[in-house]
């Protein structure tokens, strides 16, 4: 007995699958392949109509819309592109009563510092110094010259550690100079010079003017040595 029909029950059939295809080819029982398209033709008829009515229904906003011309996102390829923007030089050149442009000339005539051991900073500022009292246009402060010049006399090593300097951080040439000496002239450099200087001494074999020489190149190397006139004589 079943819940939903207590009063009538249907006899056991022991051959149901072959009862079930006897009715269907009696046409008693309709097939599975006509009601699976009939079913598919209707549902087929209806999305046909929703379909059509949805694009009737969008026509009239599609053609009453405008292109857009608003701004453009931008592309992987421009967004992964560099900067080229740089910042600014460590030196913040101050204002000028006259300006003036660095010639061509100049610029070649300049001594080059390249930041190695054996080379002298003193020496190279004397050198720079003369180039450009000599090139120097009227009515321009020689530290204006000075300013823009002595990036132009400096090349590898020596180049870099001005380029690495934190930007506008020099605004005087006095500043720009006493930077450049504690770069490359240490004070350890400054020690060992003063030692060299009070422990001269004459060589076998070497005249006095050779002597005399040597001994005034070596202070010319570090003239802030602070050793006193008479210490040295």
């Amino acid at each position: 007995m079943t819940r939903s029909n207590p009063k009538f029950l249907h006899p056991f059939d022991p051959k149901i699958d072959r009862t079930f295809h006897r009715l269907i080819r009696e046409h008693i029982i309709p097939s599975l392949d006509s009601v699976s398209h009939s079913h598919s033709d209707s549902l087929s008829d209806s999305l046909s109509v929703s379909v059509a009515s949805e694009l009737d229904s969008s026509q009239p906003e599609n053609m009453s819309e405008q292109p857009y011309n608003g701004p453009r996102e931008r592309t992987l390829r421009v967004m992964a592109a560099p900067d080229f923007t740089y910042e600014s030089l460590c030196i913040q050149y101050p204002e000028e009563d006259v300006s003036f442009v660095l010639k061509t000339g100049l610029i070649h005539l300049l001594p080059k510092f390249h930041g190695h051991a054996g080379e002298d900073p003193h020496k190279h500022l004397k050198e720079f110094h003369i180039v450009c009292s000599t090139m120097k246009p009227p009515d321009v402060q020689e530290d204006h010259i000075y300013l823009k010049a002595f990036p132009h006399s400096l090349e590898g090593v020596a180049k870099d550690w001005l380029y690495y300097l934190a930007p506008r951080s020099i605004a005087s040439w006095d500043v720009l100079k006493r930077m450049f000496l504690e770069k490359f002239f240490p004070a350890s450099r400054t020690t060992t010079i003063r030692k060299d200087i009070s422990g001269i001494r004459q060589l076998g074999g070497e005249s006095l003017y050779k002597y005399w020489e040597r001994f005034k190149k070596l202070c010319a190397s570090c003239p802030h040595h602070q050793i006193s006139e008479q210490l040295l004589l």
